[in-house]
């Protein structure tokens, strides 16, 4: 009988085991899709910026270094490879476009163009996609960091390395999308 009851008791605990590694792994796997999200988002933006760039290029072609900056700010966003080099590329990038709108700001020509409107418009609904898509990631990442941390999840997170996820962080200034009138 003690024979039975310790098969029992073992025969358990290898599916808690199993239900809880299960559990990470779907949980990992939803903050990597989150993630993937996030990235649609910022190749889009990305592919965006060169005809941002090269519309007030054709009203202010003299403000060469603001466009270097914007061009060295976008090849690092998407050199970057980690979720924490990703959110200060991306700090870095936001930025640059402040500065290019800002410049903009100064050529009512530009500002009335109906392509550097329409690059505008989509670059502010980009914004507000990364926006909601950083917010997805940053939810996934917290169950997925709950789990990985607490008892008794955290056991067999340490026996299979799930590791704690960072969270896509941007700085206050960077929390608004750049400024974009008309």
């Amino acid at each position: 009988m003690p024979l039975i009851i310790g098969l029992a008791v073992i025969g358990l605990l290898v599916l808690a085991v199993i239900a809880i590694y299960n559990r990470l792994v779907r949980l990992r796997n939803r903050t990597d899709n989150a993630w993937s999200q996030v990235d649609v988002q910022l190749k889009r933006r990305y592919d965006l910026i060169p005809n941002i760039v090269e519309t007030v290029k054709g009203y202010a072609a003299h403000e060469r270094e603001t466009f270097e900056e914007v061009v060295r700010a976008r090849t690092a966003a998407q050199d970057a490879s980690t979720v924490e080099e990703q959110a200060v590329a991306e700090n870095m990038l936001t930025g640059a476009l402040r500065k290019l709108f800002a410049l903009a700001e100064a050529y009512p020509e530009l500002r009335a163009s109906e392509n550097f409107r329409r690059l505008q418009e989509e670059l502010a609904e980009t914004e507000n996609r990364i926006s909601v898509s950083r917010q997805i990631y940053n939810d996934s990442t917290l169950t997925y960091n709950n789990a990985v941390q607490t008892v008794p999840s955290n056991i067999i997170a340490s026996m299979f390395n799930f590791a704690k996820r960072a969270y896509f962080e941007i700085e206050d200034d960077a929390r608004s999308a750049p400024e974009v009138s008309f």
